[in-house]
């Protein structure tokens, strides 16, 4: 896979159109950016090609909008917030392909920088139809004579921007790809030991893929979020009103007794924080939580976080592991009576003397948000679906499109 190192060494930047495709895809309250670590991991290889004499030419997703224009989603607060960090103007499309982004284009000079409207405002970018995938990508193309992929979080996408694009244009991996490549590789392939793995979210069928891979690779599978209940439920406990995928319980069985055969500790708290109902997260008023054994969870209480037994149990089995990948919160972190369990892992990855990687998505969104020093871990993932799907042995489309 070629880098950025290259395409410098071979002439393909300075003074060339660069195409970048970055992941920018942040979550936004109104028009304010409330976690920027995307736009922030973009920025190294944005400035790297700018002051290599490129015209910058970036783009992303933002959000589901429906293969159409809508305000919501539009790039613009990502624009003024991508300028701050460069120091320096980024000239915004106000489309994709159309007359705005070809004249935002034509205006650049050397070593400046132009961000596309959201590249999802054309349907033709994640069209299931290869010739309506191709046709997008054939106009994208137009605007580029480089390609650079960067956007981690998008690499498991059959996208146009992100997998037919390239074909069509010289090619590499941009810096943070290449960081991100390298991390996983470190959990895939003669991994230090202890290897340890915290999995937690929502549901449970989100993680079966990684479960079964990771039956293989890990020492311990440490289990913790909503989708512990249906473990829980597994082993004929009552979980009250928490979530439950009970559809489920037959494979997680299997894993648990693959996990017992295998010799990999399946870790499961021993207790959880609830309540009666689900708490708000936009006043963030008092839940009123209880806090019981995962054998006495009360028939009217939803659990929302792993309890405080489980977090000192879960920081015992973090501290002497050489390798810790998390993916998934303990709980409900938006919420200050449900995000101590998201804490306490986040704290045992910090105190630990393990090469520690969080998996991207709401792990890394909860230690920005919980206040910790992002350079205290390892490697904080900008992607992750796309880190899941590799660590399941997957091709992931846009990793696959850059290589030679």
């Amino acid at each position: 896979m070629k880098t950025i190192d290259d395409l410098i060494a071979e002439g393909q930047v300075a003074g060339k159109r660069v195409f970048v495709r970055a992941d920018l895809n942040v979550p936004l309250a109104g028009e304010t950016i409330t976690d920027d670590g995307r736009i922030r991991a973009a920025v190294p290889t944005i400035t790297r090609l700018a002051e290599a004499g490129a015209k910058v030419i970036v783009a992303s997703h933002l959000g589901r909008p429906k293969g159409e224009p809508d305000p919501k989603f539009s790039l613009a607060p990502v624009a003024a917030r991508l300028g701050e960090l460069l120091g320096k103007d980024v000239a915004f499309a106000a489309d994709t392909v159309g007359d705005s982004a070809r004249a935002t284009v034509g205006a650049l000079a050397d070593g400046q920088v132009a961000l596309l409207e959201n590249l999802r405002f054309n349907a033709g970018e994640t069209a299931k139809d290869d010739a309506e995938r191709g046709a997008f990508a054939d106009r994208l193309a137009a605007l580029a004579d480089t390609y650079v992929g960067d956007g981690f979080g998008a690499v498991h996408r059959k996208h146009a921007s992100v997998y037919d694009l390239p074909a069509r244009l010289p090619h590499a991996a941009g810096g943070l790809i290449a960081t991100e490549v390298g991390v996983l590789k470190k959990l895939t392939e003669d991994v230090a030991r202890p290897y340890a793995v915290v999995l937690g979210g929502s549901k449970v069928s989100d993680k079966l893929g990684v479960i079964d891979h990771l039956l293989e690779k890990a020492d311990r599978i440490l289990v913790g979020g909503g989708m512990v209940f249906t473990f829980l439920k597994a082993q004929g406990y009552e979980v009250g009103k928490s979530l439950l995928q009970e559809d489920q319980i037959p494979v997680v069985t299997e894993y648990l007794e693959r996990a017992k055969a295998k010799g990999v500790e399946f870790v499961l708290p021993v207790d959880v924080i609830g309540a009666t109902e689900f708490p708000d997260l936009k006043t963030k008023a008092p839940a009123s939580p209880v806090t019981a054994a995962v054998d006495a969870i009360p028939a009217d209480v939803l659990g929302l976080d792993i309890g405080p037994e489980s977090r000192k149990q879960f920081a015992a089995k973090l501290a002497d592991a050489a390798t810790i990948f998390w993916n998934g919160p303990m709980g409900v972190f938006e919420h200050p009576d449900f995000a101590d369990g998201t804490r306490a892992v986040a704290q045992a990855l910090v105190d630990s003397d393990a090469f520690s990687v969080v998996g991207g998505g709401d792990s890394a969104a909860a230690v920005r948000i919980l206040g910790f020093d992002e350079n205290a871990f390892g490697h904080i993932s900008t992607g992750g679906g796309a880190s899941l799907e590799y660590l399941e042995g997957k091709t992931l489309p846009g990793l696959a499109a850059l290589e030679d």
